[in-house]
């Protein structure tokens, strides 16, 4: 894979294929540029299709800071490396789709459309279930405690084979990368989390699909189409965590009418 370096010195592995208008992909927390592949197997005849490492996962470098505002440079530096005539439209699962949206918000660089995957934008609501855990997640524990988590979000949608292999990612998750991410979970209130994302919304201004694979709540969608008037929210409900792995054929079809719509 060829690599290309953030802007604070880590390097960042990517990989492209295909051609056409730009997608960016954007795993999730622990996981790699690898379980894209059934997407990109049905996107590369019709798109450019760039996948990263995130820093410290797969063959990306590790760094000393996985905050998410440091960790979406690596996004900047990729769509760089890339150098593709268009903007991309990022997709990013879980993190990643945090991350598509810090992207979006901070005017990290161009941008045509966002998609997330999974990832509420009420982060009280993940910060309600992993502070309790803080404690088993900084120690030893860390390796089981994070696999029941996870576990818990819908695996077992997953045929057994796309379980396993996320089940061999999930065990190489570095404690570091973990901890770095959820810092702001760990150290803030909901009242300070729920203000930082409030702060943030109204500079999201691109075409946003938000994809969930269980409702994230009664009232999300109207609060985040209220704040966001470019968002879309729909729910595949029974779909679990991994919606796009659950139903690819689904997941790029809905993709291919976002972008063409965009």
């Amino acid at each position: 894979m060829p690599t290309t370096t953030a802007a604070d010195g880590t390097a960042v592995a990517y990989e492209v294929d295909g051609s056409g208008p730009f997608v960016l992909l954007v795993h999730g927390i622990t996981e790699d540029h690898t379980t894209w592949d059934p997407i990109v197997e049905r996107l590369r005849d019709e798109f450019t299709c760039a996948r990263l490492d995130l820093r410290g996962h797969g063959r990306s470098a590790p760094a000393a800071d996985y905050d998410s505002f440091s960790t979406v440079g690596d996004l900047a530096a990729t769509v760089e490396a890339v150098a593709a005539p268009d903007p991309p439209v990022i997709i990013g699962h879980s993190l990643g789709g945090f991350l598509a949206t810090i992207y979006a918000v901070t005017g990290a660089g161009q941008l045509r459309a966002v998609v997330n995957v999974d990832q509420s934008l009420r982060l009280s609501d993940l910060a309600q279930l992993v502070r309790p855990l803080q404690a088993d997640l900084r120690g030893p524990a860390f390796a089981d405690v994070f696999a029941v988590i996870l576990d818990s979000l819908g695996a077992d949608r997953l045929d057994p084979e796309t379980q396993d292999r996320l089940r061999e990612l999930h065990k190489h998750a570095r404690q570091d990368f973990v901890l770095g991410a959820w810092q702001a979970i760990f150290e803030s209130t909901d009242e300070e989390i729920e203000a930082l994302v409030e702060s943030m919304l109204p500079n999201l201004q691109v075409p946003y699909l938000a994809l969930h694979g269980a409702d994230p709540g009664p009232s999300y969608a109207a609060w985040l189409t209220g704040r966001v008037p470019t968002a879309t929210v729909e729910i595949w409900d029974g779909h679990g965590h991994w919606l796009h792995l659950v139903d690819p054929d689904r997941f790029v079809g809905r993709v291919r009418d976002f972008v063409a719509a965009t």
